[in-house]
């Protein structure tokens, strides 16, 4: 059984985020990069995430968006 806390792929390639969280973003039909990166500013409005979920998706976005070995 999953935990809500542990980090796992979901339908975003290369983000690794709580079980929990692809569940909130996925009851508000956040399924791509670019749906998230546009909530992202305002992420904590949807129900569900929390200020740990709101930076574990933010910190995902810029670790995504860095180019490797930097």
């Amino acid at each position: 059984m999953r935990h809500h806390y542990e980090l796992c792929s979901g339908p975003i390639d290369g983000l690794q985020l709580s079980f929990a969280t692809w569940k909130a973003l996925s009851r508000e039909n956040i399924t791509t990069l670019n749906q998230l990166r546009a909530a992202a500013a305002q992420i904590e409005r949807v129900p569900g995430i929390g200020p740990w979920s709101a930076r574990m998706i933010r910190a995902e976005l810029s670790r995504i968006a860095s180019p490797v070995g930097h």
